[in-house]
């Protein structure tokens, strides 16, 4: 089945969607020029006074100390403020961490948290994430879009430190590591090697297939840490493996063989946080599959937590027949009772894999590069905002196109040079700057149709150039 480019995605946007769109970058813009003004305005302000800490008291309530003043909060510019919709339904506390990233942070840093989460993909589509899951509300979106940056760039670290210090750093870090690096490097390894979770395949809409043996999982195998920096980083991974125009992923809870020593509602609360409010709108669809009685209950309570748009994504199967509405049976792999003669084996990180990331100086030369790419995009973002439609329109659309398809080649180029390879890098799955492929040949030519214009054969798809998959946003 061809992938077909849905609605209020990159390609297939209304005359109101593309409004919004511009709406949404002229506001990421603007609230680059309120911080930059902000800044200017604290430097060029006298020094306050310093203030003598008060002393401590020996004669406070019940003979105590007396507590400390606690610190005036970081000040808010009132203009950034103004940006700050009121949102009801805030249940992960969006709206308290963008004051904090809008206190915080500089227009040069959330310039470099959206060129890092835009990654190989158009930077609309990051943005259009974010209008689709708030309803097309831009201030929303905004406080949504700057909240998850902010979590992926300063809290998880996910490139700087996730991605960065990958497999081959873990399997050190396993032998040679101190107390704390060791232990997390056991507990990550442990669960890539057994594969409670891995990625295979795609299903009947070219979306990629991450697999949960459930059955596999204890409580106590791993730490907390370890579980949710596996997590994303298989969350990061699965988005490498996206063609386009495919945007988003199928996940699979396999309940075969569950019991209640399985269950363990951590990493479900988190799994739920990443993809309602970290990475919202990527994922495509959830199959619960042969889930015994007694989890019955426990999904009672599971879905209240989940977001009605999230909920209705989620899907029970039992058997082969229910899987085959949403996987070609070519594609269900063996241990789910389908065609497809797979079984996950981990294949270990091979010494000098990642020499690459030694070249620093041929890293800071790339990375110029797509700083430069991505402040040509902003310039002629602003000019499509002034000009949105006519002949300058059609032409500021086909230039920003351009550069986004550069954007593309430069990060493929970049991504030896700052991320450690996976599994999936050495099984040849993910090759850089061409289509992810998970079938012998014969078997990719009859699982999916190109997602490039005019590609349809395996030959044509492997070597469509770049440029030609950036039609697709055209």
């Amino acid at each position: 089945m061809a992938s077909q480019i849905p609605d209020g995605h990159v390609g297939n946007l209304t005359a109101e969607q593309e409004a919004k769109l511009r709406e949404l970058w002229q506001t990421v813009f603007k609230l680059y020029d309120i911080l930059q003004e902000h800044s200017q305005k604290k430097a060029a302000a006298p020094a306050a006074p310093s203030i003598e800490s008060p002393k401590k008291s020996r004669f406070g309530l019940f003979g105590g100390w007396k507590a400390a003043e606690a610190p005036a909060a970081p000040a808010i510019p009132e203009e950034a403020l103004k940006l700050i919709a009121c949102d009801e339904e805030d249940k992960f506390g969006l709206v308290k961490q963008f004051q904090q990233v809008v206190a915080t942070q500089s227009p040069e840093s959330l310039r470099a948290m959206v060129l890092g989460s835009v990654k190989h993909e158009h930077p609309d589509a990051l943005a259009l994430r974010f209008l689709r899951a708030r309803k097309w509300d831009v201030n929303r979106a905004l406080v949504m879009m700057f909240s998850a940056m902010n979590w992926r760039h300063n809290e998880a670290k996910v490139d700087a430190d996730i991605m960065a210090n990958g497999e081959e750093v873990l399997v050190n870090d396993e032998e040679k590591g101190e107390v704390k690096s060791k232990a997390l490097a056991r507990d990550f390894m442990k669960q890539i090697r057994t594969g409670k979770s891995f990625i295979h395949g795609t299903d009947r809409q070219n979306r990629p297939i991450s697999y949960v043996r459930v059955r596999l999982h204890r409580a106590s195998d791993q730490s907390v840490e370890s579980l949710e920096r596996y997590t994303t980083y298989l969350i990061e991974t699965a988005r490498l493996a996206l063609n386009p125009p495919v945007e988003t992923a199928t996940l699979i809870f396999d309940l075969s063989s569950f019991t209640l020593a399985n269950m363990d509602y951590v990493p479900v609360k988190f799994i739920i946080k990443c993809f309602e409010a970290n990475y919202p709108e990527s994922l495509g669809a959830i199959l619960i599959h042969n889930a015994p009685w007694v989890f019955k209950g426990i999904w009672k309570v599971i879905s209240a937590w989940l977001d009605p748009v999230v909920a209705a994504k989620v899907h029970f199967t039992y058997g082969r027949k229910d899987l085959e509405e949403f996987i070609h049976p070519s594609q269900i792999i063996k241990e789910l009772g389908g065609d497809e003669d797979w079984d996950y084996v981990y294949e270990e990180p091979v010494p000098g894999e990642n020499d690459a990331m030694k070249d620093t100086a041929a890293r800071d030369v790339l990375q110029k590069a797509r700083e430069d790419l991505a402040a040509q995009f902003e310039a002629t973002t602003k000019q499509w905002i002034a000009n949105p439609t006519g002949a300058k329109a059609t032409e500021l659309k086909a230039k920003r196109e351009s550069i986004a398809a550069q954007l593309r080649e430069n990060f493929w180029k970049l991504d030896k040079y700052v991320r450690c390879r996976s599994l999936y890098d050495r099984q040849g799955n993910i090759r850089p700057g061409q289509r992810t492929i998970w079938y012998p040949e014969a078997a990719e030519k009859n699982a999916v149709d190109s997602a490039v214009p005019g590609v349809t054969t395996i030959e044509q798809i492997e070597n469509a150039p770049l440029a030609a998959a950036a039609q697709v946003t055209a």
